[in-house]
């Protein structure tokens, strides 16, 4: 049986700027404990589109995690930005939620 991670990676080749895809990898990659491929595909995506917003909150929780609290805060900011840009407001809110806990 083909794992998840390479049907998601075939799936990327056919259509490599699909955050969807990326974001989706990085999620698999995390229930595997790679929490390494999981950054390569979590940064991969703020690159490629930084409005997609649902990156943010993995992104962060995984920063928070492996002990880069100052790194989590930095992105759930930029992730309240981009929800807010997005007309978003349960992804702001969860994300504001996540960057109070960090920041106060």
């Amino acid at each position: 049986m083909m794992s998840r991670i390479f049907q998601l990676q075939q799936f990327l080749k056919e259509s490599p700027g699909d955050n969807f895809l990326m974001h989706a990898l990085a999620l698999e990659f995390l229930k595997e404990g790679d929490d390494e491929e999981a950054t390569k595909c979590f940064e991969q995506n703020l690159i490629s589109n930084p409005s997609y917003v649902a990156t943010y909150y993995h992104y962060g929780k995984l920063l928070e995690r492996i002990g880069k609290p100052d790194e989590a805060i930095s992105i759930y900011g930029k992730g309240m930005e981009a929800a807010k840009a997005a007309g978003d407001n349960h992804a702001y809110s969860e994300l504001r939620s996540v960057y109070d806990e960090l920041t106060y």
